[in-house]
């Protein structure tokens, strides 16, 4: 049975008590928990196998653009998946070093979920954030990949602003910082140990880890990552990594929730968890939901793409009529007069009529392979 409210006080020697609790509703919780299983329970029932390798490298791209862009990365979602085509060992940039080091963290993160005795360590974490930061020159200079941050007394620490709610200190002594993070992965394990769901553990060990802000830098990245890793090991294969895209299109309720949670467990608020839990769940199921869409949609193209092959060979249509949506499928919707002008389109007839043209184009839209909109665009033949 789960605990109502499992907590753990941990004195440390300068910042005060700090108390680790579950800090939730669970009734109040239990209808978005079913949810979030159900549209688990369909997505992994759908035909993943056909897709797996594409719906993979999306997720990678977009989980890896998300989480880099949370934290000022630069680079676009174009850019960053550019940069993970190339070799590890050749990013010198900056910016293609830190896609390339969070691409490293997502592999770690996934070989270690893959061990079904896996827990959260500091030495995990600790490897993470090596990652994370390795060759990092913007990074704060005090940051060591792998190294707990241990404030020299004329240096403090503060995390957020105004845009966030306000200001946090978190622990600045290094000796606090190191008990703090020890306590949360022993917190954790016993929640575990308790049966609580992972969808409430890795929120709270996300929430609880930039609370106590171990590292200089990196603290969001790895944060996120851990989390990931939580929930990987409990069988939810793809949206853990996308969530970050999720966070990142709702990066200001994010962050504040952070400050908002904190503040109503200062003033011993009931259930001061529970705001960053639930929107933890409602980011879960909406990503569910949009990876469940995209393999739909993939499998629709894969379908379509077989069709129109064997309707080639079958001599159903001619090569130029199977070029035509061919091309239309791979640039998504079209309008008609961009693809009369367009290069491929104009060599497909350099010796055809303009009647051959039409009667092409006519018998494409009869065989309902593609569909010419009102706006005078041609769409896949599945798109209706």
């Amino acid at each position: 049975m789960i605990p109502p409210n499992y907590h753990l006080r941990v004195e440390t020697d300068r910042f005060g008590p700090f108390i680790f609790e579950l800090g939730v509703d669970l009734p109040k919780m239990e209808s978005m928990l079913l949810r979030v299983e159900d549209v688990h329970g369909f997505f992994r029932n759908s035909p993943l196998s056909q897709v797996a390798n594409q719906l993979e490298k999306e997720i990678l791209v977009s989980g890896i653009y998300g989480t880099n862009t949370i934290e000022g990365g630069l680079l676009t979602e174009q850019e960053t998946a550019q940069v993970l085509e190339e070799d590890p060992a050749k990013l010198k940039e900056e910016e293609a070093r830190r896609v390339g080091n969070i691409k490293k963290a997502y592999d770690f993160s996934h070989g270690a979920a893959a061990d079904s005795k896996w827990r959260p360590t500091v030495a995990f974490i600790r490897q993470l954030h090596a990652l994370i930061t390795d060759g990092l020159t913007s990074v704060e200079e005090r940051n060591q990949p792998g190294q707990l941050r241990d404030n020299p007394k004329n240096v403090v620490t503060r995390v957020g602003g105004a845009a966030t709610g306000g200001s946090y200190k978190p622990p600045q002594f290094g000796r606090d910082v190191a008990r703090l993070l020890a306590a949360l992965v022993d917190w954790h394990t016993e929640l575990q140990r308790q049966q609580v769901p992972a969808l409430i553990r890795a929120p709270l060990f996300h929430y609880y880890f930039e609370l106590i802000h171990p590292f200089w830098d990196g603290n969001g990245r790895v944060g996120r990552v851990v989390e990931a890793t939580i929930l990987l090991a409990a069988d939810y294969k793809y949206a853990p990594f996308a969530l970050a895209r999720f966070y990142l299109s709702e990066i200001q309720q994010y962050f504040r929730l952070f400050n908002t949670c904190r503040l109503k467990a200062k003033r011993s608020a009931e259930n001061p968890n529970l705001d960053f839990v639930m929107f933890h769940l409602e980011g879960m199921l909406e990503t569910i939901k949009r990876l469940h869409e995209r393999t739909n949609l993939i499998i629709k193209v894969l379908l379509f793409e077989n069709m129109l092959k064997r309707m080639s060979d079958n001599k159903e249509i001619n090569i130029r009529q199977y070029a035509i949506a061919s091309q239309v499928l791979k640039n998504g919707p079209t309008r008609l007069d961009a693809i009369r002008v367009a290069p491929w389109y104009v060599a497909l007839y350099v010796k055809r009529s303009e009647k051959t043209k039409q009667r092409d184009l006519s018998d494409l839209r009869k065989k309902e392979l593609l569909i010419l909109d009102k706006e005078d665009k041609l769409w896949p033949g599945f798109a209706q």
